[in-house]
């Protein structure tokens, strides 16, 4: 199969704003609350469609039914794609929220997953902020109280959201996004989220937005704590210098800053690629592909390698996701 490239889905919502179109060349109409663009998504509220090529027109649900061991791979046997892959604008505070796991999302919504997710910082104002969650010691008890009487602002975890950060968010994690933030997203698949504090706003109807403050206490992890920016691992393959940012058991992102071309091998795994700067080509046996900056691709894990052809400097997130 060639390299995948789908139309993004651009979901308006109040909290977007225009950095999406003017950052990463997405096509926005005049509205100025366009917050996600979903690159790859297998959803029933979004469903990826080829942009072109020989599979253009067709799902990631079609796909995956057609041709899954050309696509997955190792993960052949899945039904569902099992990463979300989007871009953030935060134009203003996101609800303060929390994701449960695997087996909480299952009590809740037999179809849904958990939702672990990351966050890699495109761009940011000097006084962006992020909640990572709760500070050390909060109690699930103490955490209540500030809820109640109006001052949970005391009790969160808050980091200056800073470029080339990555912020790796498990499930049951208390987190918000703070306005100024342009990022790129990678999480499970799942669009099951529980609202815990809105910070009084009301929605487009006047009225107070839904909030899920039972489903939220019972699914967050007091035990967690704050939490901050990852780490990263320099790794080399001789003369490729890159580094790996998070590793969990859903999903690898590693970060290759390059001038010159280099190959990935995919081992029977598929591979997302998310170029952040430059322009680049990507070529494979069955095609090429050209990327500038905001554009994701799909490698199938039928490719044995990729090289990736910069044109001038570029910065590229690779995805993988493990095998259980």
């Amino acid at each position: 199969m060639e390299p995948l490239i789908f139309e993004p889905l651009l979901k308006q919502i109040r909290w977007g704003g225009r950095k999406l179109g003017t950052m990463l060349n997405k096509p926005l109409g005049d509205a100025d609350d366009y917050a996600e663009s979903w690159e790859i998504a297998d959803q029933p509220s979004g469903q990826s469609v080829v942009a072109s090529g020989e599979f253009a027109g067709k799902t990631l649900t079609e796909l995956i039914a057609e041709h899954s061991v050309e696509l997955l791979g190792d993960h052949s046997k899945a039904t569902q794609f099992p990463l979300l892959i989007k871009y953030l604008d935060a134009n203003d505070w996101l609800s303060l929220q929390v994701h449960p796991n695997d087996h909480q999302a299952a009590q809740y919504d037999a179809d849904e997953n958990g939702k672990t997710e990351a966050w890699v910082i495109l761009d940011a104002e000097p006084d962006s902020q992020i909640c990572a969650g709760l500070k050390a010691d909060i109690t699930r008890e103490q955490f209540e109280k500030h809820l109640h009487a109006g001052t949970v602002e005391e009790a969160l975890h808050m980091i200056p959201a800073k470029i080339g950060d990555c912020i790796f968010v498990p499930a049951q994690t208390v987190h918000a996004l703070g306005p100024g933030i342009l990022l790129a997203e990678v999480q499970q698949q799942s669009n099951l989220t529980f609202r815990l504090y809105d910070w009084g706003r009301m929605g487009s109807d006047g009225q107070p937005r839904e909030i899920h403050v039972e489903e939220s206490l019972a699914c967050i992890d007091f035990e967690r704590g704050p939490v901050n920016p990852a780490t990263p691992v320099q790794l080399s393959d001789g003369k490729h210098h890159f580094e790996e940012v998070v590793r969990c058991d859903y999903f690898v992102i590693r970060r290759h800053k390059a001038v010159d071309e280099f190959r990935l091998k995919l081992h029977n795994r598929f591979r997302i690629l998310m170029l952040l700067e430059g322009q680049a080509e990507v070529t494979t046996s069955s095609g090429s592909v050209q990327l500038s900056k905001g554009t994701t691709v799909l490698l199938p894990a039928a490719t044995e390698i990729a090289t990736v052809i910069p044109n001038g400097r570029i910065q590229l997130l690779e995805i993988d996701a493990p095998v259980a």
